[in-house]
């Protein structure tokens, strides 16, 4: 008898300051992994660029951000860019954009299924598997959580606990030393997945931005359309790059009002 898959909505939160191409290959290396489990069926992918509240350098606009992604995924026939992380007038942590997202796809789901609870408060049986949701990342990204006072405890208990990672891994990097070095995730490591990517793409938006400012091309490293976008609106310019110069990035001037505890990112 076939095994029922758990159908995954695999959800990337970040900057995409510009989105690239290899932002987009994270979720087909992602797919493909999670498919070769027996496991799972992905359903669908998020892209969720944070908001301007982020205040990192060189960030330009979430409509601008938004508007790249929403181009560069019109080839997609399930990756979607969502805009409600970029709307919010403050920085959101990523656990909170994960439980709302959560949220949405399981009302979604009762409402497909028309699920709904017998007299004892119990939800009644249903005719498929509940779908989970997952956050997809860089292989560095798990190396935040040993970044002293950037997450606190409980966020990472419950991202890598209750929802879980996707980690894609690229050129040197060592995802699982990461794990090993966190009791957190080492207790969660089953609920953890580790994909290496296969092709060498060392691409990073750091990068493109900075030949973008130098005038140099960026063909092949983003979809023509973002290109072209860019251009229309004079995106990442030596001017650009100055902005939210000397600010500090929200998640450290947030935590600096609560002594004690941990931040989040």
């Amino acid at each position: 008898m076939a095994t029922c898959r758990i159908p995954l909505v695999l959800l990337a939160c970040g900057s995409f300051n510009p989105i690239t191409n290899q932002h987009m290959r994270l979720f087909e290396l992602a797919r493909d992994h999670m498919h070769s489990t027996g496991q799972y069926q992905v359903v669908g992918g998020i892209v969720s660029p944070v908001s301007d509240g982020y205040g990192k350098q060189g960030l330009v606009l979430a409509q601008h951000r938004i508007a790249m992604a929403k181009l560069a995924l019109q080839s997609s026939d399930w990756v979607t860019v969502d805009e409600w992380e970029s709307q919010q007038a403050d920085w959101t942590e990523t656990v909170v954009t994960m439980r709302y997202h959560c949220g949405r796809i399981l009302k979604e789901y009762e409402q497909s299924t028309g699920e709904h609870n017998d007299s004892s408060g119990n939800p009644s049986p249903l005719s498929s598997p509940c779908p989970q949701l997952k956050l997809l990342c860089g292989a560095d990204f798990l190396d935040t959580f040993q970044v002293p006072d950037l997450w606190l405890d409980d966020h990472v208990e419950e991202v890598a606990g209750h929802f879980g990672l996707i980690c894609v891994s690229r050129g040197g990097l060592h995802p699982e030393q990461a794990v090993a070095a966190s009791d957190t995730l080492s207790r969660h490591s089953h609920n953890i997945f580790l994909v290496r990517e296969w092709v060498r793409n060392e691409t990073s938006a750091t990068e493109v931005r900075r030949a973008l400012r130098r005038g140099l091309s960026v063909k092949y490293l983003i979809p023509d359309s973002v290109i072209e976008y860019i251009h229309q609106h004079n995106l990442y310019t030596e001017d650009s790059e100055r902005r939210n110069k000397g600010t500090v990035l929200r998640p450290l001037a947030k935590q600096a009002t609560q002594p004690g505890k941990s931040l989040d990112d």
